[in-house]
C-alpha cells in the first residue's frame, strides 16, 4: 500500500505544511479535510472485508486527488 500522507507526497513542503497547519486556518481545514479521506481510504483498503463498494472508494479517491491539488496549488501560491 502506498503512503499518501501530505508530507510524503510534497517532502520538498514540509516545513511548510508544519508552518501553515500552526498559522493558517484555511490550510489547517484543507489539511484535515485531506488526512481524513485519507485515513478513511486507508481504512477500506487493509480491511479484510470492505465494508463499501468499489464506486464509493473510486469516489474518495477522486477527492483526495482534488484535495491533494488544491493543497499543492496553496503551497505553491503561499
Amino acid at each position: 500500500m502506498e503512503n499518501h500522507t501530505l508530507t510524503h507526497e510534497f517532502p520538498e513542503y514540509v516545513q511548510k505544511i508544519a508552518e501553515l497547519k500552526a498559522s493558517d486556518e484555511k490550510f489547517l481545514k484543507m489539511y484535515v479535510n485531506y488526512e481524513e479521506v485519507n485515513a478513511l481510504i486507508s481504512h477500506y483498503e487493509e480491511g479484510e472485508q470492505n465494508h463499501t463498494t468499489d464506486e464509493h472508494l473510486t469516489d474518495l479517491r477522486k477527492k483526495r486527488v482534488h484535495l491533494k491539488d488544491d493543497i499543492y496549488n496553496y503551497l505553491h501560491q503561499n
